[in-house]
């Protein structure tokens, strides 16, 4: 390394001396002995926002076993299973929840369906100006909010919104297309696509073009090679994308309240009701502990029968 004293004409840049300062400093406050514990005290502020979500959680589940009390409107003292007793046997709750878990595996399957071909064509396509453009339109929903979008679709799918406009133009008569199930899976698809995209460029990154060649030199159609060669080394992509989306979906609250119009309820907008309507904290924590369950048990299942997918960091499946 060239240092003034070798070379009178050299300068040493200020932001070297900037970086041995700061070096020294950190030598003072974390000596080398303790550089084993370096990863550590990295990981400390991730495990602290983990410590205040699982705090938050046992706080949760106390509250759900706390009854409230209708002539003081005030948890009551007891310890009790009532409101979760409530939960079953309310054909309301068990509507919510059967619509919230459809719901999720629709977005799960037409977010795929829609995200595959968008993540092959990003990744396998030479063409740079193609590549940027589909870069531009995948990023660009990151920019809005998701309330933002669901405005928009209220505007754009209302019954004087442009699809009924287009739609009259061909002589349909005007369609119902919002405030029902179908608008709020069409929402959330919108809404995922771009995170399962972000989650399959990767897997199909790492499968080589020379795989698809030697699949057609063998004989292999174009079809062929997809199905039985693509799809199934994507397969680590597929599994994390659809656990990403459907997470998200099963527990989101914008596009069912925005979008179902107050009918197409699931878990999470029960759950604001309790809090913020009637005031039944107790009701709302165990919907939130249910909530916590059901989306445990799915991605379980999932883990246990396809694998962890791209989220299992490179293990072995």
């Amino acid at each position: 390394m060239t240092t003034e004293r070798d070379n009178p004409g050299f300068r040493y840049p200020l932001r070297w001396r900037i970086m041995d300062a700061l070096e020294s400093a950190l030598a003072v406050i974390w000596p080398r002995r303790f550089s084993r514990y370096t990863g550590w005290v990295l990981l400390m502020p991730a495990l602290l926002l983990v410590g205040i979500l699982v705090l938050g959680l046992v706080q949760i589940a106390g509250a759900s076993l706390h009854r409230l009390d209708t002539s003081t409107y005030l948890p009551s003292a007891e310890y009790t299973l009532a409101n979760y007793q409530t939960i079953i046997d309310s054909a309301t709750y068990t509507r919510i929840m059967t619509r919230s878990l459809w719901g999720a595996f629709l977005t799960v399957v037409f977010t795929l369906l829609l995200a595959f071909p968008f993540a092959y064509i990003l990744v396998r396509t030479k063409r740079a100006w193609t590549r940027k453009l589909l870069l531009i339109l995948l990023f660009l929903p990151f920019f809005i909010g998701q309330v933002v979008r669901a405005y928009g679709m209220l505007i754009i799918m209302g019954s004087s919104g442009a699809v009924n406009e287009m739609l009259g133009l061909v002589g349909v008569a005007p369609m119902r297309l919002l405030f029902n199930f179908p608008a709020v899976v069409f929402g959330l698809v919108q809404y995922m696509l771009p995170f399962a995209v972000l989650m399959l460029a990767p897997a199909l990154t790492a499968i080589p073009r020379e795989t698809e060649t030697a699949a057609s030199s063998l004989g292999a159609s174009w079809w062929r090679s997809l199905w039985h060669v693509v799809l199934p080394m994507a397969r680590p992509g597929l599994v994390g994308a659809g656990l990403v989306v459907g997470t998200l979906a099963l527990t989101d609250f914008a596009m069912p309240a925005m979008l179902g119009g107050g009918s197409q309820d699931f878990i999470a907008n029960a759950i604001y009701d309790q809090f913020f309507r009637t005031a039944d904290q107790g009701l709302g924590s165990a919907l939130a502990m249910v909530l916590v369950a059901l989306g445990s048990v799915l991605v379980g299942i999932v883990i246990a029968v396809f694998g962890t997918g791209t989220l299992g960091m490179g293990g072995r499946k």
